[in-house]
């Protein structure tokens, strides 16, 4: 079993994300949320914070959980909405994702996303600044 933990980082009407390395095994190039396997003993808030602390540099400071329905069977999926962090977002990790950017609800609909769930949650919580 897989258990992740995944954040959208929402500020101005924009939703950051990261585009997921060609390279990796499961689901390459495409665009997903910051975040990763909850390590053992983790919650899935304290994975996230580690995720994004390691990921992208930033100090996560509000959440909340929502609900991103993806039926996998070997996959446990936590999602939150990152509604406030300190730092300034880059991508330390090039090998998971080889780019990362801030995107308008209406643009995250022409990109090619890790799964559709994911693009109805920034419909859902992405509201222009």
């Amino acid at each position: 079993m897989h258990r992740v933990a995944a954040g959208l980082l929402v500020a101005d009407g924009l939703v950051l994300l990261g585009h997921r390395h060609p390279q990796r095994r499961h689901y390459p190039d495409c665009w997903d949320a910051v975040g990763g396997h909850i390590e053992p003993g983790e919650t899935p808030m304290e994975a996230l914070v580690r995720e994004c602390r390691e990921e992208i540099g930033v100090v996560v400071t509000r959440v909340r959980p929502v609900d991103l329905p993806v039926a996998v069977d070997d996959l446990e999926l936590h999602a939150f909405v990152v509604e406030a962090w300190e730092g300034t977002p880059v991508n330390l990790e090039p090998d998971e994702h080889d780019a990362i950017g801030w995107f308008g609800a209406d643009e995250v609909a022409a990109l090619r996303l890790a799964h559709p769930a994911l693009g109805e949650l920034i419909a859902g919580v992405v509201r222009p600044g």
